[in-house]
Protein backbone atom coordinates (compact mmCIF):
# COMPACT_ATOMS: atom_id res chain seq x y z
CA UNK A 1 0.00 0.00 0.00
CA UNK A 2 1.46 3.38 -1.13
CA UNK A 3 1.05 6.32 1.99
CA UNK A 4 1.56 9.93 0.43
CA UNK A 5 3.26 11.66 3.67
CA UNK A 6 4.78 15.00 4.31
CA UNK A 7 7.30 14.32 7.29
CA UNK A 8 10.38 15.38 8.76
CA UNK A 9 12.89 12.53 8.66
CA UNK A 10 17.00 12.12 9.38
CA UNK A 11 18.78 10.74 6.58
CA UNK A 12 22.41 9.87 6.26
CA UNK A 13 24.25 9.93 3.12
CA UNK A 14 27.94 9.42 1.65
CA UNK A 15 29.16 11.93 -0.92
CA UNK A 16 31.34 10.08 -3.52
CA UNK A 17 34.05 12.60 -4.79
CA UNK A 18 35.50 10.80 -7.77
CA UNK A 19 32.14 9.39 -9.47
CA UNK A 20 30.29 12.79 -8.04
CA UNK A 21 27.71 11.01 -6.80
CA UNK A 22 25.27 11.44 -3.32
CA UNK A 23 24.20 8.23 -2.01
CA UNK A 24 21.52 8.09 0.93
CA UNK A 25 22.74 4.98 3.71
CA UNK A 26 19.50 5.11 5.70
CA UNK A 27 16.40 6.78 6.83
CA UNK A 28 15.19 7.34 10.17
CA UNK A 29 11.09 7.15 10.37
CA UNK A 30 8.95 6.87 13.45
CA UNK A 31 12.12 6.12 15.76
CA UNK A 32 12.97 3.17 13.36
CA UNK A 33 15.92 2.88 11.46
CA UNK A 34 15.88 1.59 7.74
CA UNK A 35 18.87 0.72 6.25
CA UNK A 36 18.94 2.00 2.31
CA UNK A 37 19.63 -1.36 0.38
CA UNK A 38 18.72 0.08 -3.08
CA UNK A 39 19.01 3.54 -4.80
CA UNK A 40 16.30 4.40 -7.34
CA UNK A 41 15.66 7.73 -9.36
CA UNK A 42 17.03 10.81 -8.24
CA UNK A 43 16.30 13.68 -9.94
CA UNK A 44 15.96 17.67 -8.90
CA UNK A 45 13.42 20.61 -9.38
CA UNK A 46 12.78 24.02 -8.50
CA UNK A 47 10.46 25.64 -6.42
CA UNK A 48 10.94 29.52 -6.50
CA UNK A 49 14.99 30.17 -6.05
CA UNK A 50 14.96 26.76 -3.83
CA UNK A 51 16.57 23.65 -5.10
CA UNK A 52 14.94 20.35 -4.08
CA UNK A 53 16.45 16.68 -4.63
CA UNK A 54 14.35 13.92 -4.87
CA UNK A 55 15.80 10.23 -3.61
CA UNK A 56 13.73 7.29 -4.67
CA UNK A 57 14.90 4.13 -2.06
CA UNK A 58 14.50 0.77 -0.70
CA UNK A 59 14.97 -0.78 2.29
CA UNK A 60 14.17 -4.53 2.14
CA UNK A 61 10.59 -4.18 0.92
CA UNK A 62 9.91 -0.47 2.05
CA UNK A 63 9.69 1.79 -0.72
CA UNK A 64 10.64 5.48 0.42
CA UNK A 65 10.58 9.12 -1.85
CA UNK A 66 12.55 11.59 -0.08
CA UNK A 67 12.73 15.12 -0.49
CA UNK A 68 15.74 17.47 0.69
CA UNK A 69 14.84 21.03 0.89
CA UNK A 70 18.62 22.92 -0.45
CA UNK A 71 17.96 26.01 1.58
CA UNK A 72 17.38 24.80 5.11
CA UNK A 73 19.01 20.85 4.64
CA UNK A 74 15.67 19.16 6.09
CA UNK A 75 14.54 15.65 4.73
CA UNK A 76 11.10 15.36 4.27
CA UNK A 77 9.41 11.51 3.51
CA UNK A 78 7.28 12.11 1.04
CA UNK A 79 5.66 8.49 -0.17
CA UNK A 80 6.18 5.02 1.33
CA UNK A 81 5.33 1.87 -0.17
CA UNK A 82 5.24 -1.48 1.63
CA UNK A 83 5.09 -3.83 -1.26
CA UNK A 84 1.23 -4.88 -0.79
CA UNK A 85 -1.42 -3.78 -3.01
CA UNK A 86 -3.87 -1.24 -2.50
Amino acid sequence: MTTKLSVPVSVSLSFDHEHRKVVPKWVVWNKRLYPVTKLGLHHTYRQGRTLFHVFSVVSKSTFFRLILDTDNLHWKLEEIADGQPN
